[in-house]
């Protein structure tokens, strides 16, 4: 609910950054509608901080968001680094200086998610290990471990949000505020297909599409059954 509000409110900003960028509107009113959506940019991070300390796995799993959001979800959002890619294709031309801070960016991002990447992977493995346990264990004990390290999972989304808060400050710093207002509507757009998407893939004609996957459905089957005799000519 709080989500839904927040792309209501997320909407409002982008028509007016819109507005603002096709009118004459002067770059100190400008750089005030950035600082706004930036602002609530903020908004969505501190709700999302709120929501952790509940309940981290709805964040990780992103059952806030749309399905075509969750296909490109890590640690409960955006990769910066791959936001950045999406960015730099749209911002042209930049000068060389912006381009080499908009690189610095994009690599220092991809550092610090692999570091949270490979941080995760050891957190996982380390729970595998704990709820496997064995014998020797105590059960409760077990538990008790298991629980301790589950609670580290929401570390994990807060660095991964403050890494995505901080790439998204860090923008308006490399860019004119002319460019930092169309680098919000890009990210904007960008998400609002994706839930577009997600809309058409629900709404598509399910029953028509499944009549016409049945008979490669069938056919793949009797392959599975009926193996080609070639398989076996090397034996």
């Amino acid at each position: 609910m709080e989500y839904a509000r927040w792309l209501e409110d997320d909407e409002r900003h982008m028509s007016e950054l819109r507005t603002g960028l096709h009118s004459n509107l002067s770059d100190t009113d400008l750089r005030l509608m950035v600082n706004t959506y930036l602002s609530h940019y903020d908004e969505i991070f501190r709700l999302k901080g709120m929501a952790a300390k509940f309940d981290v796995f709805h964040l990780l799993t992103g059952m806030w968001t749309s399905p075509a959001e969750r296909c490109f979800l890590w640690m409960g959002g955006f990769r910066p680094s791959e936001l950045i890619k999406i960015l730099i294709s749209q911002l042209d031309p930049l000068t060389e200086q912006q381009l080499m801070g908009i690189c610095s960016l994009q690599h220092s991002s991809q550092q610090a998610e692999e570091a949270l990447s490979q941080g995760l992977e050891q957190l996982q493995q380390s729970l595998i290990d704990t709820v496997a346990g064995g014998p020797a264990i105590d059960g409760m004990q077990q538990m008790a471990i298991a629980l301790s390290k589950l609670a580290d999972l929401e570390g994990f989304v807060r660095q991964a949000d403050n890494l995505r808060q901080q790439t998204l400050h860090q923008l308006p710093r490399i860019l004119t505020v002319r460019q930092a207002a169309r680098c919000f509507l890009v990210i904007g757009e960008y998400y609002g297909r994706l839930r577009a998407l997600s809309s058409l893939w629900a709404s598509r004609p399910r029953g028509r599409l499944m009549s016409d996957e049945q008979p490669c459905q069938t056919t793949t089957e009797l392959q599975m059954v009926q193996p080609s005799q070639s398989h076996f000519s090397h034996f």
